[in-house]
């Protein structure tokens, strides 16, 4: 796996649980600051302040891409964006690819070198999205799902105050859903895809399939995943969904059935796609060249994917 270990840069190094264990210790306690309208939290909400390191590729950048865009922060938080392709020996790259850009902010060639600044003995996997301060010179947060709700509640005086993707009213039911889809799908396709064992491939692909199953009864009489209205447990599911035919379905062993295959989450998944500004942050030839030529040596092709079922017994035409 590619990981930094105590600011050391490592390409292919073996993981293990004393290696998890610190990680996830990191993790917790460090990159988790907060941006306030107020600046209570030393992180203050400003103009031309943060900058945010992304990949059209990850959905999990995708996200917070999406927040960008949608509430109008686009002059107000700069944002750079790597090579999809993730498999070169140190990792996420910028530059070289259409629509990737260099490190606008700190002019460096690869992002673990973002990560070293803020923390030149870091240990953990190096991933996006992240959010800069440029005035202080640091990582304020590393979790998407924080940084979207800093990027929705805190930046109101500069971007669109009047999309609000987390209303107060709907606020326990969007948290329940997000917990609901997020280990289910989100990350379901990922548990799916790199299973170690056909045991462990099984159970996945089970709950994923389920999980969507419930997903679209769900929308059969609905517009949107809670009330009335596009929020930010719509924008979750959303990059997740509009990858999965062109990615995991094949790539990571997701082949049960096709996003088309579901009348009601296809309908959805076009819906946001067409609301605007959106398609803009959807780029195909990222995430195919991202899950296509990077994870190969990941995946363990011995694993029987359970799907596509193809039924040669019906009436020949």
């Amino acid at each position: 796996m590619k990981l930094l270990i105590n600011g050391s840069w490592h390409s292919n190094h073996f993981d293990s649980t004393e290696l998890r264990n610190e990680r996830e210790r990191i993790r917790v306690q460090f990159f988790r600051s907060w941006v306030t309208a107020d600046g209570s939290s030393s992180f203050k909400a400003e103009p031309d302040r943060y900058h945010l390191y992304v990949s059209y590729a990850c959905p999990f950048a995708h996200r917070t891409i999406l927040v960008r865009k949608l509430k109008k922060l686009e002059n107000v938080i700069s944002m750079s964006v790597l090579n999809p392709d993730w498999g070169s020996p140190h990792g996420w790259t910028f530059g070289g690819w259409s629509e990737s850009t260099p490190d606008k902010v700190n002019g460096h060639e690869y992002l673990y070198q973002v990560y070293l600044q803020a923390k030149p003995d870091f240990t953990g996997k190096v991933t996006v999205p992240i959010l800069w301060d440029k005035q202080r010179g640091t990582i304020v947060n590393y979790e998407s799902a924080e940084i979207m709700r800093m990027l929705n509640n805190e930046f109101n005086a500069f971007g669109d105050a009047t999309v609000d993707f987390f209303p107060l009213n709907l606020r326990s039911e969007i948290d329940e859903v997000n917990v609901f889809v997020a280990e289910r799908v989100n990350m379901g396709v990922y548990n799916a895809g790199f299973a170690s064992t056909q045991a462990k491939y099984d159970v996945a692909i089970n709950v994923l399939f389920d999980t969507l199953d419930t997903l679209e009864s769900r929308l059969s009489n609905r517009q949107f995943l809670v009330g009335d209205r596009l929020t930010e447990a719509d924008l979750r599911l959303f990059v997740t969904l509009v990858r999965f035919d062109v990615a995991y379905y094949s790539a990571l062993n997701c082949n049960v059935r096709r996003l088309v295959d579901y009348p009601n989450l296809w309908n959805y998944t076009r819906q946001i796609y067409h609301l605007p500004g959106v398609a803009e942050t959807v780029k195909l030839d990222h995430i195919k060249q991202h899950y296509f030529d990077t994870h190969e040596d990941v995946i363990n092709r011995r694993i029987i994917p359970k799907g596509p079922t193809v039924d040669f017994s019906l009436p020949s035409p």
